[in-house]
């Protein structure tokens, strides 16, 4: 659906899309521009201006001076890897990854939003994400103004050693070490050869529930964006966060965020080895999502081992992790629940485009073992027992009446969206609604990366279950009624409207 036929109908209306329409003074960003082409931006003392820009200019002040810069030339991509380079600079990923870090995590999320956005609107998403990269930097100040320090060159392993150097440091816990090797990664090696290395251990544990996962699939995924010359602050920064302990020693002890690893580890050689190759089966789904209500870390896992013998595609346990995931959210709407979707969501992601067979194994069922530590009681509500509600009227008016349930009546608005998509297939509507919601209502980073990763599933999904999953959403989508933010009016202000 285009911005003009969305205009005209009654969703777009009632969502006030018409209010948005200051932002043609600014350029519109084509999907030419937002397309991954690592060449075009360069870290170089032509991006390092705005970086400081973006850190000293105060926060009420910054929306005006980067509309004056976009207005000279300054690109979608310069403005993306500025973001997230001031962001890895003055925002400590510590003592948990998430938290005031999440102007880092989000980056990633306001650019997944913006590409599902017409082009005139892309710019808004980055706007927020600016805004709220001035919150946390902020806060970090409060917390003792944190710097990302110049790497030592005498502590750098040559190019030879650096996997070997970052490996071994990675399994001592040892935070130096992994700095340095890190630097030598981005500097001597090819970016596959260093994705495969973070993705081993993005996984590894369930501290900061789950944002160290979170981190390394949207960090990667900006970097595919931005271009791998920014990615040894990047993947410094990937380290560091990937090292939190949160207080406990991982080597030494036996806390309950790294249980999972251990029993995986040693069950891993009891799946066969074409464990890759399989029938899908939504019947095995259904008994996935039967362990996940009730089974304990080790059993969760345990169920996917099993499963994977009988010769179940992978796809369709994921149909049955991405449903538990949604699952727990309409049991128990909340911050925890909501961390289910976002990790599974990067989770799903790093298994997809990682090429090593084991770190593969291990992400499938290390994803299986965290999800009971979502668990926090709730409604007894089943995804697959989720049964249609009907709508009447034009496929417009039913969107605008959904929009309008949600926060008001979210379990009829769930079942509503069942509704919606059994006489319209096509969900393009109701998630262009659902997303232009997100600029209009959302006040929080995790209103951002809930929605991306929402849209990014519903086409991973098998069509048997997507439905239930994007259903499921409206428990933290936001609805129309919800109170509008200040976003829009600080941007339009700062255009000169």
């Amino acid at each position: 659906m285009n911005r003009r036929s969305f205009l005209s109908t009654g969703a777009g209306a009632i969502l006030g899309c018409r209010d948005l329409a200051f932002l043609s003074r600014l350029a519109p960003v084509s999907s030419a521009e937002v397309r991954v082409d690592p060449s075009i931006v360069r870290f170089d003392a032509a991006i390092e201006p705005f970086v400081r820009l973006l850190e000293q200019t105060p926060r009420e002040r910054l929306f005006e001076e980067v509309a004056v810069r976009i207005r000279k030339g300054l690109t979608y991509k310069e403005t993306l890897a500025a973001l997230l380079l001031a962001g890895i600079r003055n925002v400590q990923p510590r003592p948990s990854v998430g938290f005031k870090f999440h102007a880092v995590l989000v980056v990633h999320s306001a650019h997944l939003v913006a590409l599902a956005s017409p082009e005139a609107d892309r710019w808004l998403p980055i706007f927020w994400a600016l805004d709220q990269f001035k919150r946390s930097q902020a806060t970090d100040g409060r917390d003792g103004d944190w710097t990302m320090g110049a790497v030592d060159p005498k502590a750098l392993p040559s190019t030879m050693s650096a996997a070997r150097s970052f490996t071994t440091a990675m399994d001592d816990w040892d935070e130096s070490r992994a700095d340095a090797a890190a630097a030598a990664l981005a500097r001597g090696l090819a970016p596959g050869e260093v994705f495969e290395m973070f993705a081993r251990y993005a996984a590894r544990d369930f501290r900061s529930i789950g944002h160290k996962a979170i981190y390394v699939a949207n960090a990667w995924r900006t970097l595919e964006t931005i271009g791998w010359q920014h990615s040894e602050p990047v993947l410094r920064s990937l380290a560091y966060a990937l090292l939190a302990r949160e207080g406990s020693d991982p080597v030494k002890g036996d806390a309950s965020a790294d249980r999972p690893w251990r029993h995986n580890q040693r069950h891993i050689s009891r799946v066969r080895p074409d464990w890759g190759r399989g029938h899908a089966d939504t019947g095995a789904t259904t008994e996935l999502l039967a362990v996940l209500r009730n089974g304990s870390n080790e059993e969760t896992a345990d169920g996917v081992v099993d499963l994977l013998q009988r010769r179940i595609a992978p796809d369709s346990l994921w149909d049955g992790l991405m449903c538990g995931a949604s699952e727990l959210l309409m049991r128990n709407p909340g911050i925890l629940s909501l961390h289910a979707v976002t990790t599974t969501n990067a989770i799903r992601y790093l298994f997809e485009r990682s090429r090593s067979e084991q770190t593969r194994l291990m992400l499938l069922l290390q994803n299986a073992a965290f999800l009971p530590f979502f668990r926090s009681g709730g409604s007894s509500v089943r995804i697959d027992e989720l049964a249609p509600a009907e709508l009447s009227g034009p496929a417009d008016r039913s969107v605008e009446e959904i929009c309008a349930g949600i926060g008001r009546d979210n379990a009829m608005a769930a079942r509503q969206v069942l509704g919606y998509l059994t006489r319209n297939p096509t969900p393009g509507a109701l998630l262009q609604a659902a997303n232009r919601l997100v600029f209009l209502k959302g006040n929080d980073s995790h209103d951002y990366k809930f929605s991306a990763a929402v849209l990014e599933d519903y086409h991973r999904l098998s069509p048997s279950w997507r439905e239930r999953h994007l259903a499921a959403s409206v428990f933290w989508l936001n609805g129309s009624g919800a109170p509008d933010n200040d976003l829009v009016h600080r941007a339009r202000q700062a255009l000169g409207t």
